[in-house]
């Protein structure tokens, strides 16, 4: 499981053209404990898999997925930007929790 949960984190990062050292700021890590989880030989913490999901605004379980066309269409939708700092990262994910809740809550209420 480490191995696709590693593969998953590691191509959003790149898609949305994060570097490693700003995710892992982000994450309150060091670079290479971020490498070890992309690379799947560390198994990431499941607060810091919470707060990946935020930032790249799928739900945690999609980062369980093998599923390569579910892991694309959530990158289709994806935000994109250069040279964010700790803080802008921080508040893209706070964001884009935000956006999923009230999603998610809107669906609920149409299936009631």
């Amino acid at each position: 499981m480490d191995k696709i949960i590693g593969k998953n984190i590691k191509a959003l990062r790149e898609t949305l053209g994060y570097t490693q050292q700003a995710v892992a700021d982000y994450l309150g890590i060091n670079r290479v404990e971020l490498s070890y989880y992309e690379g799947g030989t560390r198994t990431i913490p499941s607060e810091k898999l919470t707060k990946l999901a935020a930032l790249y605004s799928v739900d945690e379980y999609d980062l369980y997925e093998e599923n390569e066309m579910l892991l694309k269409t959530n990158l289709a939708f994806a935000f994109r930007a250069e040279n964010l700092t700790n803080e802008d990262l921080t508040s893209i994910a706070s964001f884009k929790k935000i956006a999923t809740n009230y999603l998610k809550m809107q669906k609920a209420l149409a299936n009631e």
